[in-house]
């Protein structure tokens, strides 16, 4: 009914009990684009993915308005793209905010150290619009122990900081968030680098009890308050996750585990006894802790480990789901005395000591593996390496519901990777780096063409790929023929001529992230992209044949991208003929301000 309706009749009842007409304000009836935006704002409330949200809000003006009123997690893939002062201006109720800093071939260091993707302008923008802000998720980001004190007294309804592979900050900004976010529930902090600053940050947290779900800091290379860090566990009952530092020896994780046997998540630390049990004193049961876990199904962490040990984790290996083994140097023995229980296991992470019998005790054991991921060590004893296509091979019959792979190895065969293809169709993401430059197929000497050919053709859900080992142009070809819901594409040491990316620029329709190192491509490949970078999140080229002069001209060409050269040298980014490092994004706010003198933007 609209007000107008109300109103009169309002009237009516008053007037007959002879009482004088109250001055109401008079409710227009809404109109229709006011009524469809009422009606857009409900719906898209029950959009959750990004993807779909994007998509809704390039329908036209009211639904891009409408999408931007209900937008309460934001997702930034690159903090160039766009300022933080657009974002803020248009998304004015956000609650999560996610962004990521630096591409990801940073992580092998080949971008300078002090590149750039600051996170100091999004907190000046962020906080008089988003004082209400929940969570925060930076990825690859220059964050400083400033930034963490802002953020900490200036956001007082923060519960989530996640940082994931971040730099600039030490124990001191640490203590700045235990002391101040009254309200936090998650501190993780993932594969960053964390100075030591002498600050015992764990004390910082209020003494009252906390409401603390997930504690990780495995990535802090400096001792922690063990007695502090007992008692913030005594009272934080919520907790669920905790992941430790290898200065965190077997005896304390006892200790802990057993004033939380809630814990569902466990990193363990060092899994290594450090302290001298004295004489006559009898070492804890670290089996009955793990039996009292009912809960726990992840573990992760094992930095130094005592084999010995390992038959401690027998008790919760049947309900395991997640098992990190990466930072773990055992072999097969000690990997199949704890993976023969792990039947409900969905993901794995190991090195590659554990061998190719290792990963046949896997396949025979995890049916239900959904990912595994096997890491190279420093060294290998064996020229073929402790993997091969023998372990692959394995994994690909035993575990076939598998979605994610990533292998290292020295070496692969085609016929391992057909195998893989055609008994893991279900493959999403398929990483395989073969160490060495321009391996071919070991047994036919041919490059590895028909085995990468056959995972894009096979895998009709595939969505990453990582190629490696000799390559050819027909490869590629496969890859642009066959890679339609491809979005990422990692190329190293492979590729024989300009036509092979061009293939993938024209035949990929969905790409997002191209990154391509130590490859011979160049300007006829750069080139053969240029009707599609615009969709592109980022192209990465470096050690290719890619010219300056090449880049200054696609820069006039697309003049909504970002070009930046990138040497090393300071002197030759602008002299040399050829490009060092070139990474391309798309941005909506043209060339950024904060770039150092080893960048050029184009």
């Amino acid at each position: 009914m609209s007000g107008s309706w109300e109103h009169s009749n309002l009237c009516e009842m008053l007037e007959d009990k002879g009482q004088t007409t109250p001055d109401l304000p008079i409710q227009m009836t809404p109109s229709p684009d006011q009524v469809l935006e009422i009606v857009l704002e409900n719906v898209l409330c029950f959009l959750t993915s990004r993807h779909d949200r994007n998509a809704a809000s390039l329908v036209c003006k009211s639904w891009y308005r409408a999408e931007a009123l209900t937008r309460s997690e934001l997702f930034i893939g690159n903090c160039y793209s766009v300022s933080p002062q657009r974002v803020t201006q248009r998304f004015r109720q956000v609650k999560s905010m996610s962004i990521k800093g630096k591409p990801r071939f940073s992580d092998f260091s080949l971008l300078p150290r002090n590149w750039g993707a600051y996170f100091a302008p999004w907190l000046v923008s962020m906080v008089d619009v988003y004082r209400g802000l929940e969570r925060v998720y930076l990825k690859r980001m220059c964050v400083t122990d400033d930034d963490l004190a802002f953020l900490a007294h200036y956001f007082p309804t923060l519960k989530d900081i996640v940082l994931v592979c971040c730099e600039g900050f030490g124990t001191s900004g640490l203590a700045f968030v235990a002391s101040e976010c009254r309200n936090i529930r998650v501190l993780d902090l993932i594969d960053c680098d964390v100075s030591d600053d002498e600050e015992d940050w764990i004390s910082c947290f209020p003494d009252y009890p906390t409401r603390l779900e997930s504690l990780t800091f495995d990535c802090v290379a400096s001792p922690i308050n063990f007695e502090a860090l007992e008692r913030l566990v005594i009272r934080s009952p919520s907790l669920r996750k905790l992941g430790l530092n290898e200065y965190i020896t077997i005896g304390q994780l006892y200790s802990l585990m057993v004033r939380a046997p809630q814990l569902t998540h466990l990193g363990t630390g060092s899994f290594s006894p450090l302290e001298i049990v004295a004489h006559g004193e009898q070492e804890p049961d670290y089996a009955s802790a793990f039996a009292a876990c009912k809960s726990l199904v992840c573990l992760s962490g094992f930095k130094e480990i005592a084999p010995d040990y390992l038959t401690a984790l027998n008790p919760v290996c049947a309900n395991l789901v997640t098992l990190n083994f990466s930072y773990a140097n055992i072999n097969a023995e000690q990997l199949k005395s704890v993976i023969h229980c792990c039947v409900k296991l969905k993901s794995l992470w190991v090195l590659d000591s554990v061998t190719d019998e290792g990963l046949q005790a896997v396949a025979a054991t995890c049916k239900d593996l959904l990912e595994i991921r096997v890491f190279p060590t420093d060294a290998a004893e064996d020229a073929d390496g402790p993997v091969t296509e023998v372990g692959l091979l394995a994994i690909s019959v035993g575990c076939r519901k598998l979605q994610s792979v990533l292998y290292f190895c020295q070496r692969m065969t085609n016929a391992a990777v057909i195998a893989m293809s055609t008994n893991c169709p279900e493959l999403e993401v398929f990483r395989l780096c073969i160490i060495g430059i321009h391996r071919p197929d070991p047994i036919t000497g041919e490059a590895m063409d028909e085995g990468f050919g056959a995972i894009v053709k096979n895998c009709k859900k595939l969505t990453r790929l990582a190629v490696s080992g000799l390559l050819t142009d027909k490869a590629f070809n496969y890859i642009g023929r066959y890679g339609k819901l491809l979005r990422t594409l990692s190329v190293a040491f492979a590729g024989n001529s300009d036509l092979g990316l061009r293939s993938v620029l024209e035949g990929c329709p969905v790409l997002q992230k191209l990154e391509i190192r130590d490859s011979p491509f160049g300007d006829l490949a750069l080139q053969a992209g240029l009707h599609h970078y615009y969709n592109m999140r980022f192209l990465w080229m470096s050690s290719c044949k890619v010219t300056q002069k090449a880049c200054e001209q696609i820069a006039r060409q697309l003049p909504r991208l970002v070009l930046e050269v990138i040497s090393r040298d300071e002197d030759k980014v602008e002299t040399s003929e050829y490009v060092e490092t070139l990474y391309m994004y798309r941005s909506l706010e043209g060339p950024r301000a904060d770039a150092p003198r080893f960048v050029r933007i184009l």
